[in-house]
């Protein structure tokens, strides 16, 4: 299973950040030209200033042309996994400041492993597209779904609800980012965390996705160890690493 999204993964991280699939298992880090590449997935509006993952080998950098005298130095003998550290980051974060831009923090990405199975310790309720919108601007679900109106590059396809009677008790969504790659998220309302209803809803839409034939993926913040430990449990396994730089406001 894994072997195969992880052969789709880098054709998408091609896309993504005008390279080659094969760049992101080169010895050296590769930068590369920004650009708006059809079918990329999109987190910023416009052209990205720049934006770097990794899949633990290098590091693949696109960015705008202005930078790339810098990161030709910058990234000189350095371990591709190494620029995600603080110190790396730091430097990197003063060179954008020039040019009215900080970097956003690190998103720590998940692609399915294994199958799991789960058992449905709640009722579940399925929504999808259209009847989705019910839901936005509700303050208790900004990571099921996105929050606070509807995104077009990115819309919510499918939502799971785990029920209490008529009660809500928390939500899995996943929103399209790329053409057949949807991205998990999960909000449990506070009164009924530790039950395993997190990792009952994940799984189940995980599942549901790749019935439908799409890849589902899971991202979280570095230190979020809880959210990781939800993704390893509905059997995701820890894949590549990303950041971009976001304007100052």
């Amino acid at each position: 299973m894994f072997k195969k999204y992880y052969e789709k993964l880098l054709q998408q991280l091609s896309v993504d950040y005008n390279c080659s699939p094969s760049d992101f298992q080169a010895k050296e880090n590769i930068i590369t030209i920004s650009s708006l590449n059809e079918g990329r997935r999109s987190y910023s509006p416009g052209k990205p200033f720049l934006q770097m993952a990794t899949a633990g080998m290098n590091t693949v950098i696109m960015a705008d042309e202005c930078l790339h005298e810098f990161l030709n130095d910058f990234v000189k003998d350095k371990k591709g996994h190494y620029l995600f550290e603080l110190d790396n980051l730091l430097i990197l974060n003063e060179e954008l400041k020039r040019y009215g831009y900080r970097m956003d923090p690190t998103h720590h990405m998940f692609l399915p492993c294994k199958n799991t199975g789960i058992d449905e310790c709640c009722q579940i309720k399925w929504l999808y597209d259209g009847d989705i919108e019910q839901f936005y601007g509700d303050e208790r679900f900004p990571n099921a779904i996105s929050f606070p109106v509807p995104c077009p590059v990115r819309p919510d396809r499918i939502i799971a609800i785990a029920l209490d009677g008529d009660t809500i008790m928390g939500m899995a969504g996943c929103s399209e980012d790329a053409p057949h790659w949807q991205q998990i998220g999960i909000d449990v309302l506070p009164r009924y965390r530790s039950r395993g209803i997190a990792s009952c809803l994940v799984d189940a839409l995980k599942n549901k996705i790749i019935e439908m034939g799409d890849i589902p993926f899971y991202g979280t913040a570095a230190a979020n160890v809880q959210s990781q430990s939800i993704a390893v449990k509905c059997g995701f396994k820890p894949t590549w690493v990303e950041t971009e730089a976001v304007k100052i406001e």
